[in-house]
């Protein structure tokens, strides 16, 4: 009689975990690739960029908007931010869309919510007050390497209020896993007309610089 051999069920397991120490670069608002990251350029720092929040869901970048110097106008007047300088992955110097870059690595699914708040109208150091400036945002849309049926949902255009916070991109259940991008326009051309300061020109202006504050806030709920 000969033996038998017998086969026995072996288990094979492969366990993911969320990554809390994790930082995402930026990546190019062209065509994003995890693999090759870009250094933005800040146009109100020279600097450079603040950091990422870092963690499992982070925020990993946020443009800064700059106007240039402009003449003094009694006429309303439109002024276009430029876009997004950045130095990309192979060290070409390029220019893109404005964009935020969020990044979900919690690997639970369960969504999040994206928003954005002026904190104050434009003012110079002294404290003149660039009244009834608004600025506002168009063509916005989120991209990534990943499938879109995992996209959030983006808010195309919105103006600001002064401290009010206005949500802009969200992601359902299952939805914005990975990093993905809140660009406003598709390239240089498109993006530099997509974010717009109003001044009416009724506004008193001095020859000074005029600034505010954005805060962008990423929450863990949809």
């Amino acid at each position: 009689m000969q033996g038998e051999v017998l086969a026995a069920d072996t288990g094979t397991h492969m366990n993911y975990q969320s990554s809390n120490d994790v930082t995402v670069k930026p990546l190019d608002p062209l065509l994003p690739d995890p693999a090759k990251p870009v250094t933005p350029i800040d146009p109100t720092d020279p600097s450079g960029p603040v950091a990422g929040t870092g963690g499992s869901l982070s925020l990993d970048f946020a443009s800064g908007f700059q106007f240039g110097e402009q003449a003094i106008s009694t006429k309303n007047e439109i002024y276009y931010a430029q876009p997004q300088k950045y130095v990309d992955f192979d060290g070409v110097a390029k220019k893109g869309p404005n964009y935020v870059q969020v990044t979900d690595i919690r690997g639970t699914g369960a969504g999040w919510k994206l928003t954005v708040k002026q904190v104050a109208q434009f003012q110079t150091d002294e404290g003149q007050v660039l009244n009834g400036a608004e600025l506002s945002f168009s063509q916005g849309e989120v991209i990534s390497n990943l499938a879109t049926d995992l996209s959030p949902t983006a808010v195309t255009s919105f103006t600001l209020p002064i401290n009010s916070e206005v949500p802009v991109v969200t992601a359902n259940t299952e939805k914005g896993v990975g990093t993905w991008l809140y660009r406003f326009g598709s390239d240089e051309i498109s993006g530099g007309k997509s974010v717009v300061l109003q001044v009416p020109g009724k506004t008193v202006k001095y020859a000074k610089k005029y600034q505010t504050a954005l805060t962008w806030t990423l929450k863990d709920v949809p």
